[in-house]
């Protein structure tokens, strides 16, 4: 399905190259992002995804034009990533803690985005709410296959607050992916 970032500026639309470049920079950005923090260089994020810094520029003018990008990137993939790991996963516990993963990953990218957009509340505002309106659905969806449609002892909102406030803590004593695996597993009724 064609979306805004499919078009140039004059509405005509992207060559496929064009298309690959950006799908390619965005990869290499979040990757990039998740190792090394929001603060990454442009640089080596262009030679992380083998492009120049004039095709990067292209495609993201700003740092904030690409830190946006990955984030709805992210979105994009965390969300199309539920119904998919549902079919794919041997069980539903194991969907969910697959897609878990997926969305811790997403958060360590999302550290530093507010300082990108200060100052834009109204953008700030639209990216919570695609987030919200593309993710609780995708935490709902899992959780019904793990516990059935009435059984859910918490709604997605809650699954990815939950997640998201274990995400904060960055001192180097604290382990993230424990502190998250742990939550999961107490949501799930199960212990180690």
């Amino acid at each position: 399905m064609p979306t805004d970032e499919d078009s140039t500026p004059s509405g005509r639309k992207k060559r496929f190259d064009a298309l690959r470049n950006a799908q390619v920079i965005l990869d290499a950005a979040a990757a990039a992002f998740v190792a090394g923090g929001i603060d990454t260089p442009v640089r080596d994020i262009a030679a992380r995804a083998g492009v120049g810094m004039g095709t990067l520029y292209r495609h993201f003018p700003t740092r904030a034009d690409l830190v946006v990008a990955v984030y709805r990137h992210q979105v994009e993939a965390c969300a199309e990533a539920a119904p998919r790991l549902i079919d794919e996963a041997p069980s539903p516990h194991q969907a969910l803690e697959q897609w878990v993963n997926l969305f811790v990953d997403f958060l360590v990218t999302k550290h530093g985005l507010a300082d990108v957009v200060s100052g834009d509340t109204a953008g700030a505002d639209a990216l919570h709410r695609y987030f919200v309106e593309r993710l609780v659905p995708a935490g709902d969806l899992l959780l019904e296959a793990v516990f059935g449609p009435a059984a859910t002892p918490i709604n997605g909102y809650t699954l990815l607050r939950g997640i998201g406030n274990l995400c904060i803590g960055t001192d180097s004593l604290y382990d993230t992916r424990q502190a998250v695996r742990m939550f999961v597993r107490g949501v799930l009724g199960t212990r180690d």
